[in-house]
């Protein structure tokens, strides 16, 4: 039941229901992309942060305004920590993106991408708005505001736990499935570029007369990027992969918020 009261204990809870979630926003994929406009931003945060000021309301208790910015400051961190872990997953796409640049000799080939406002490598950048399109189609978002609503059942306000030594290890984690996934995302063109680097060393020995340097960066390019037009169809499986392991991060850092974790 929604409760319509006003005063200011209950404008104060919203404040802090509203910091968690505006450094949730600023940092989560999809809503903390550069291209959205801040006032979309803030507005989504303000609008949020009402509905669930307003269905689960709490009383917190503090002891002056300085412990009332401790409390401020502890919501800050925990947004940030939720939004970062949901937005970190997608690093894997850019590694994948690099390695695959590196096997076809396209390396120092660098773009910019507005979205991180980072150099990032081509297949990088093509990987990473084909993959957040389809995470987009399947209504991840929704996931993520679930997410963050969640929390303030599970960790309420002023009640965080902060294990850093068990998120810690959950930064450990992730950055072995990092590896794990992006080389399962290269893994036909690393196989492909391989087959043909031994092709080419044969071709090598047999005929030294020709330049393999030369012709087999042309023929590395050539064949990278038709494996990677074969390979089309794999992309919704990555774009599972990486949907799942956000899925996984959320759960992670969030218990190692809550106190009963």
């Amino acid at each position: 039941m929604i409760d319509y009261t006003f005063s200011l204990i209950t404008f104060e809870y919203y404040i802090l229901v509203l910091v968690r979630i505006a450094s949730f926003v600023a940092v989560a994929p999809f809503f903390g992309l550069n291209t959205v406009p801040t006032r979309v931003k803030a507005g989504f945060a303000a609008t949020l942060a009402i509905v669930i000021a307003q269905v689960s309301p709490a009383e917190v208790s503090y002891g002056g305004m300085v412990a009332y910015s401790v409390i401020v400051v502890r919501e800050a961190i925990t947004g940030l920590m939720i939004g970062l872990m949901a937005n970190i997953s997608t690093y894997i796409i850019g590694f994948a993106g690099r390695m695959i640049d590196m096997e076809v000799g396209l390396a120092m080939a660098q773009e910019y991408n507005p979205m991180t406002r980072t150099q990032e490598s081509i297949t990088g950048n093509l990987y990473y708005y084909t993959i957040m399109l389809l995470l987009l189609i399947t209504d991840m978002y929704h996931y993520i505001v679930r997410a963050i609503a969640d929390t303030f059942t599970l960790v309420p306000v002023n009640t965080q736990v902060f294990d850093w030594e068990y998120l810690a290890g959950n930064m450990v984690t992730f950055i072995s499935d990092m590896i794990f996934i992006g080389f399962r995302i290269m893994l036909p063109v690393f196989v492909c570029t391989m087959i043909l680097n031994c092709v080419l060393g044969i071709m090598a020995k047999v005929a030294p007369q020709m330049n393999m340097f030369a012709v087999g960066i042309q023929v590395k390019i050539f064949f990278g990027y038709a494996i990677l037009v074969v390979t089309v169809i794999l992309l919704p499986r990555a774009a599972s992969m990486i949907s799942e392991e956000i899925k996984l991060l959320l759960r992670l850092v969030i218990r190692g918020l809550y106190a009963n974790g």
